[in-house]
């Protein structure tokens, strides 16, 4: 019993630790924040809480002169990484149950062609991506980014959903069917309710590398910029507390939606754990 409960003490202090280490640069970026700046350049020594905490930095993000505002990079990223992960679902979920359910020729060399999606990175694309929708009249606006993203996040997606839809027995499916179901009652009625979860996780996934991605928002726009983009133009050397500011504020979408699919979520990162 003793030993028992060692390892489990001895668990539980390695988990904080983990966390610790993890939640430790968010820490430090909202002290960053808050801090005046003769705290925040103190060249003699880390101060840690011996200051009188200012809200500044937010105010000025937030509601002061557009040169240091974040509200339309804020707009802007919700709106792309909302429309490229909605983007992305209608295409990958219904794509992934044919490609689990339905045998067809050329069915694993689309597998194989998403596969090898994901060893392009984005750099790697970014100069046909900009020839491509300068041609089409979209460069800078909110759609070229949001298709952009789509087409880098469907392939994961897609890989994802299939094997979140190999994990519900074909029987299910069989016994719709007898009942007199269509396949697409089937899909939409059964098999989709089954896998929601892994929905769930899959949209988080894509809606996080939207939020935080940089190389094709920063060439596809110039006149809109994401949060990632914003952040790269204020100035490290004497605006740290705007950062700092902006950072925090960047997490607090990401955080809102995970809340709102958290009943989701667990079911679908778990998933295929364990099978009959």
């Amino acid at each position: 019993m003793t030993l028992s409960r060692f390892r489990s003490g001895l668990r539980y202090a390695a988990a904080l630790c983990i966390v610790a280490l993890f939640m430790f640069p968010i820490f430090w970026f909202g002290l960053a924040a808050i801090k005046p700046r003769s705290a925040l350049f103190n060249k003699d020594t880390v101060i840690w809480f011996d200051f009188v905490p200012s809200a500044d930095s937010f105010l000025t993000v937030w509601f002061g002169p557009s040169v240091f505002s974040i509200r339309e990079a804020m707009v802007s990223s919700i709106m792309i990484s909302a429309g490229s992960t909605l983007l992305t679902i209608l295409v990958s979920v219904p794509a992934a149950y044919s490609l689990s359910r339905m045998k067809f020729q050329g069915r694993q060399w689309i597998l194989l062609g998403a596969l090898l999606q994901r060893f392009l990175p984005p750099i790697a694309i970014i100069i046909p991506l900009y020839f491509i929708f300068s041609d089409l009249g979209l460069r800078d606006t909110h759609l070229s980014v949001t298709m952009a993203h789509a087409c880098i996040n469907i392939p994961i997606a897609l890989l994802l959903m299939k094997s979140f839809f190999d994990d519900v027995s074909n029987h299910i499916d069989d016994m719709s069917f007898i009942d007199g179901a269509t396949r697409f009652q089937s899909f939409w009625l059964i098999i989709l309710p089954s896998v929601r979860g892994g929905v769930a996780a899959t949209a988080v996934l894509c809606f996080i590398f939207s939020w935080t991605e940089f190389i094709v928002s920063l060439f596809l726009t110039s006149s809109i910029r994401t949060l990632p983009v914003r952040i790269a133009l204020f100035d490290p050397g004497s605006q740290v507390s705007l950062i700092a500011a902006t950072g925090i504020s960047a997490i607090i979408p990401g955080f809102i939606f995970i809340l709102w699919v958290q009943k989701h979520l667990a079911r679908g990162l778990t998933m295929g754990a364990l099978k009959e």
